[in-house]
Formats: C-alpha cells, structure tokens, sequence
C-alpha cells in the first residue's frame, strides 16, 4: 500500500492523502487550502493528480479544510462514490452550495484587481452548479456498520466527537499485492471529552498504520469550566456597559456550541434573561436545522433536553435566528446591549464583516473570538490587538475590546489525543502526522516518540510512503 500526501501535512488546510491499495486509487478526503488569496486559488484550482482516475473518496467530516474540494474534483472527471456519515452528507449539502457562493464573490473581487492590472480574468474554482452535481456521488454509511467498498477493503466509520456527523476511518485491508492483512487508521479531526451536545470520540484498540492528525499538538485547552466561566464573565462585562458581545463563529459546530452553553447560563441565571442573543448567518441557521435532525450524535444531556417536552438544545427565550438581509441590518441600529454572533469565525467573509465594521469604534463594544485564527486573516490581526484593520477596502480603528476564549475548540489538545492513543493495544507499524502546523506537528512527532511510538514520519507535502 502506498500513501501520497497531498494536503494538510506541515499545515492544518486543504487536507487530502491518496492511497493507492490493489491497483486502486482511495482518496482520503478533499480540502480547500485556505491562506492568501493568489496561493489559494491557484493550489485549489489545479489538483495534483488525475482526478479521472481515482475510484473512490473517504470523507471524515463536513469541514471545508476536509470537504471543500470535491465539487472541482467531480468537475475535472472523478466519477466513483464519495463515502461518508449521514449527517456529514447532509451538512456538506449546505456548506459545498456557501463555499460556491463565496467563490463567486472571490472571484468578482479578483477580477476588479486584475483588470486593474491589465490582466485577463479567471474563472472560479467551481460554481453552483458543480457544487450541486458533486451531491450527486456521496454515499452514507452509518457508525460502526462496516462496508466492503471494494475487494479486499472494508471501511467503518466511528465517532470522532469533533463536529456532527465526524468520523474516524479504519480500514481493513487485505494486501494483495504485500500478501497480509493489515488496518489503516485515520484520525480525521479528533474531537474532545466531555463537550456539550456531542458524545466523546470512540475508541480504537487497533491500528497497523496511522494517519493521525496534530492540530494542538504543541498546546493544551483551558478547562471547559473556566472557559464557560470566561463567557460569562465578558457578556456581564460588556452589558454593564451597554455594549454589544459580538462573535465571529464558524457556522458548523462552534456556533451550536456557543448558543448551548449560553442557554446553559441563561438558565442558570448566570447572565440576563432578557439578554438577546442573535444568530446572524443562514449558514449557521441552516446547520442548527441539520444538527436538530441527528439527535443519534448526542450525547446524554443534549439528548435529555431533547426528551422534554417542546425541547430544543439550540433555542431558548431570547434567542432570534435572522435570516434576512434587513433583519441583519437592523441589528446594526441596536442600541441596547446584544450578543450577536454571526459567520465567518475568521472574519474573513459573510455578515461579520458588516458587524465588526459597525461596532469595532465602539468601546463599549466586545469582540470575542471563540476559535482557531489563520495567519493573514481579519481574525488574527483582531487577536493581535491592531488597531487598525481595513474592511471592504477601507481601515476602521478598533477601540472595541478583544477577548478571546481557547477552551471551545472542537479538537483535542495534546494530552486529550495522547489519551485517545493510550487505548491502542499495541503501538502501529507506521504512524504519520498530518493536519498540524509544522511546529504542532514535529513537537507532537517528538512527544510520540517519547512514548514508544518508533516508526513515526511528519511527511512533506507530496511524499510518497510505503507502508
């Protein structure tokens, strides 16, 4: 069996490894690299292989890093089944049509500065409609149901606990052509224990070669505790003020975790009652809708609330879902104090620009991030305190207060992925680590190997392994 490492080695974007098992050719997900736009467009636009010729797709989870790919992929002639859980099935029947959307204005906009420039202008990476088309291929399979997906490979799906509908991939192989039989482990993005509404990540006893994955392998989580203490303390903060808590949130997961844990306070009366909470992104709303359809993902207590009667995880009192672009604008007119959080969770794109446009002079205000921010984002340079950012082309002085909440990462830290592979049984074969920025990613390599792990690879982008 051999593996190519196409995406997210050295770097936690554009995640995408291929092995090629019995003279057939397994795509291990299919990420957009997300950084600075020109390196972006023109990695993501140009695959590194013969699409035409790959048999089949693996998806851990709905992501864009993970997922946002696979319209260009069917585009450019890749025609076998795309397998994945239900759940991440019906999440990326969302997010593939907004990563279309976005692209469409990305391109506008880059378009304008070619002209500029004199140069001809260029097409998207893939549109609506390819988004759509790409639906086309997926398949689902359930947890813990194995399926053979071609001779001599099974593969079952076990809950990885980071976001609705993740999964961890193992696949038994029977090696034709090394004669032996031996089982692929692939981490995916691994989720945390004890997190709201999801269960924890399963565990897996057996793995001859692993793909783990290293996005906090140099760093630990404050306690969920302190970091549900922590949010309540800056919303009190911010309304004894009159200002408004305003949130960039990833519409998948992070923003269904947020209004949980603030019900939680509002319940625990820990914060106003009549505090409103504003959830201002179709995305986000359309995602809360797909998470109301798996309660099988939930965990006890989410699955509690939702036995009682009218129960709803995500809603409460003083919770509005605004999907209209008025609705939107109106809350820029809100003088009262607010929590709004609306996408995206780098601030990159979508209604958070508008929001942070209109609140960031205000130092009453709050801005609070509550994940992971990208190099050369809007959110890194808000996290790093500058106090001035450009916004559509226009620079805004922040006098608004950042404040920024590490304990609501979806992915395990360090010592919660060294937990997870304490369960193994006996150490793999081959371990690699993936999806990690290359400092989390060696750190992590050299941890492992402090703990018995003795073949243990952090491959180079491209590298071509035999395992």
């Amino acid at each position: 069996m051999k593996i190519q490492f196409f995406g997210a080695v050295r770097s936690v974007t554009g995640s995408q490894h291929m092995l090629e098992i019995n003279g057939k050719k397994i795509l291990l997900e299919c990420g957009l690299y997300q950084g600075k736009r020109s390196e972006c467009y023109a990695r993501n636009q140009n695959l590194p292989y013969n699409a035409s010729t790959v048999d089949l797709c693996i998806l851990s989870h709905a992501h864009i890093d993970h997922s946002g790919n696979l319209p260009n992929l069917v585009k450019n002639g890749f025609r076998g089944d795309i397998v994945c859980t239900y759940a991440t099935r019906d999440l990326c029947a969302i997010m593939l049509k907004d990563s279309a959307n976005i692209q469409h204005h990305d391109i506008v906009y880059l378009n304008k500065e070619r002209k500029k420039k004199n140069l001809p202008p260029l097409d998207p990476i893939y549109t609506l409609e390819d988004a759509v088309q790409s639906l086309k291929y997926f398949m689902g399979l359930s947890y813990e149901r194995p399926r053979e997906i071609m001779p001599g490979v099974t593969l079952t799906f076990y809950d990885a606990g980071h976001i609705l509908g993740s999964a961890i991939v193992v696949l038994d192989i029977e090696d034709k052509e090394e004669k032996k039989d031996l089982r692929l482990v692939f981490s995916g993005d691994l989720g945390r224990t004890d997190r709201p509404i999801l269960r924890d990540p399963d565990i897996i006893k057996e793995a001859d070669v692993l793909l783990m994955e290293s996005t906090y392998g140099d760093r630990l989580h404050e306690d969920t505790d302190q970091a549900n203490v922590k949010l309540e303390r800056i919303i009190n903060e911010t309304i004894q003020k009159g200002g408004k808590v305003i949130v960039p949130s990833f519409a998948v997961g992070r923003t269904q975790e947020i209004v949980y844990t603030i019900r939680k306070l509002v319940e625990a009366k820990k914060i106003p009652q009549t505090l409103p909470v504003f959830v201002d992104s179709p995305l986000a709303i359309d995602t809360t809708g797909i998470y109301r359809l798996h309660p099988e993902a939930y965990d006890e207590e989410a699955y509690q609330i939702l036995l009682e009667k009218n129960g709803d995880p995500f809603g409460f009192e003083m919770v509005h879902y605004t999907r209209s672009v008025n609705e939107s604008k109106e809350l820029n007119k809100m003088k009262d104090p607010a929590v709004i959080i609306s996408a995206s969770g780098m601030a990159e794109a979508g209604r958070i620009l508008h929001h942070l446009k209109n609140n960031l002079g205000d130092p009453k205000n709050t801005i609070l991030f509550v994940g992971w921010q990208a190099p050369n984002t809007l959110g890194r340079r808000l996290v790093e305190r500058e106090k001035v950012v450009r916004i559509f082309g226009d620079e805004y002085v922040r006098k608004a207060r950042v404040e920024k909440i590490n304990g609501f990462s979806a992915h395990a830290d360090r010592n919660e992925m060294t937990s997870w592979l304490d369960c193994l049984e006996r150490k793999p074969g081959n371990t690699f680590v993936v999806h990690g920025d290359e400092s989390a990613s060696l750190s992590f390599a050299e941890h492992l190997k402090k703990r018995g792990f003795e073949s243990i690879k952090v491959p180079e982008l491209g590298e071509i392994v035999t395992a």
